[in-house]
């Protein structure tokens, strides 16, 4: 049966009056065929090149269509020989005023769930990650375990891994610096502490990228710190405003690298600026080296802790992004003129990293793994990443505009019309969803709404399900 036959049959036509999007229209109208047993089981459908040009609209249109109804089980894909009605479409009921959920949650692997949400950030790609080598590396320390590896190990961290993460700071990021400058911590907020108590006085002045990560902020302002909200553009932390705000300041916080949340790169001019800045004013400048690892097009930048000549950055990595959360291992790189001096406060505060992940994880590094897996990585993030943006393009129809930024976890999405960014929020946790708003990493500009998406764990298959299902839940449907 050939598309205009289908079609006829169907009384297929789009009403471009109407504020129904073309991919509902055509859904809806299928759906009612199938109901109806115009369209019945077996059956192949138009091909979306065909039906998209009889009606006029994209290919894209039409793929849309095709796939929420196959999201609700309705139709088949069969590769090169088309789509086709399902077989058990036979027993569907009247058509509903809006589609049904999936059967199956599309992050639900036929063995086990996820341990995520669609849209949550900060989580890598768990269902990419090599749990059966690391579990191999796990079984061969447990079998092999030494008599030293049972005594409290140093308070800087195993040494191995501290020679791993220093190999690869200087291949990756460009940071060239000794065994002894690396300490290894039990993630971001354990570094924090260790610097603010080292270096940070009662009322301190901080330079804080305006947007910023809230709980970064948080971690400051109890630790006593004075925040000056300096605000970011296209070249990131604007170190002049900056320098007008605040000439009294004794600590500057940056992402470098990957602003949070925004995504942009510190250019090279401010980078300079900043760290003559800091040697001029006996300032220190932490810097975290947030998704510095995912770039697309592009090698990864360089650390500002590179360019470094006066001993004044102190460099912050973890592996929650790279390898797992749940894995609770981070690392700092110290000036060398403090190593006593942080060394003694992390030997006296934060002795919790058990040494049994620390050797899993420097031998995951020193084997090959660690530099394999990150491309992996980049590959597959980069994938999903594009897919998960054409999906949002195609779903919301000119309502959503998404900046496609050089590297990074997330996508910064911006609704229109959107004068609560929160509310949105709500309305997709209460369907499951889980993006972030954007207003809660905001000090001063209160007008800026948006919302954080995260596409790691968002398969490019499943792209179109959760882009249409975010926007269900927005429209309240």
């Amino acid at each position: 049966m050939n598309s205009r036959d289908t079609s006829e049959r169907m009384r297929l036509k789009l009403d471009r009056h109407s504020r129904t999007p073309f991919y509902r229209q055509i859904y809806q109208r299928f759906r009612d065929a199938i109901a109806q047993g115009i369209l019945r089981p077996g059956e192949r459908l138009p091909s979306s090149r065909s039906l998209a040009s009889q009606l006029s609209t994209s290919r894209g249109t039409i793929d849309l269509a095709y796939s929420l109804l196959s999201v609700e089980g309705l139709v088949v894909s069969q590769g090169a020989a088309g789509t086709e009605v399902a077989r058990a479409a036979s027993s569907l009921k009247p058509p509903p005023k809006s589609p049904s959920a999936p059967k199956r949650r599309w992050d639900e692997p036929a063995t086990e769930i996820l341990a995520c949400q669609p849209f949550q950030m900060g989580l890598p790609a768990l269902d990419a990650f090599p749990r059966k080598l690391w579990s191999r590396l796990a079984i061969r320390h447990v079998r092999s375990i030494k008599v030293h590896e049972l005594s409290a190990p140093s308070a800087a961290g195993y040494e191995p891994l501290r020679e791993a993460v220093r190999s690869y700071l200087a291949v990756s990021r460009g940071i060239l610096c000794s065994t002894e400058q690396v300490i290894i911590t039990s993630g971001f907020q354990a570094a924090l502490g260790m610097i603010t108590r080292a270096f940070l006085k009662p009322d301190d002045e901080v330079w804080f990228e305006d947007p910023g990560y809230f709980m970064i902020r948080l971690g400051l302002e109890a630790a006593g710190a004075k925040l000056v909200p300096v605000p970011v553009d296209d070249e990131g932390l604007d170190v002049s405003a900056a320098m007008a705000r605040s000439t009294r300041a004794r600590f500057a916080y940056v992402t470098p690298s990957h602003q949070a949340p925004l995504g942009v790169a510190l250019s090279s001019r401010r980078r300079l600026d900043l760290l003559s800045w800091a040697t001029s004013a006996d300032a220190w400048i932490i810097e975290d080296d947030y998704d510095s690892e995912f770039r697309y097009g592009s090698p990864p930048l360089p650390a500002l802790k590179s360019l470094d000549e006066a001993g004044r950055v102190i460099y912050v990595g973890t592996f929650s992004k790279v390898l797992f959360p749940g894995l609770r291992l981070g690392y700092v790189v110290v000036p060398e003129s403090q190593i006593d001096r942080l060394g003694r406060i992390y030997e006296l505060l934060y002795r919790d990293r058990p040494i049994f992940n620390q050797a899993i994880t420097a031998d995951f590094m020193t084997e090959g793994h660690f530099a394999r897996h990150i491309r992996r990585m980049r590959a597959l993030y980069s994938e999903r990443r594009a897919a998960l943006a054409a999906a949002l393009a195609e779903v919301f129809d000119g309502q959503m505009s998404v900046q496609l930024q050089a590297g990074g976890m997330h996508l910064l999405a911006r609704v229109a019309g959107c004068k609560n960014d929160r509310d949105l929020v709500a309305r997709a946790k209460a369907r499951g969803l889980a993006p972030a708003a954007l207003s809660p990493w905001v000090i001063e500009r209160e007008d800026r709404q948006g919302l954080l998406l995260s596409f790691t764990n968002i398969p490019q298959e499943a792209a179109v399900a959760m882009a249409i299902r975010l926007k269900q839940a927005f429209d309240g449907e």
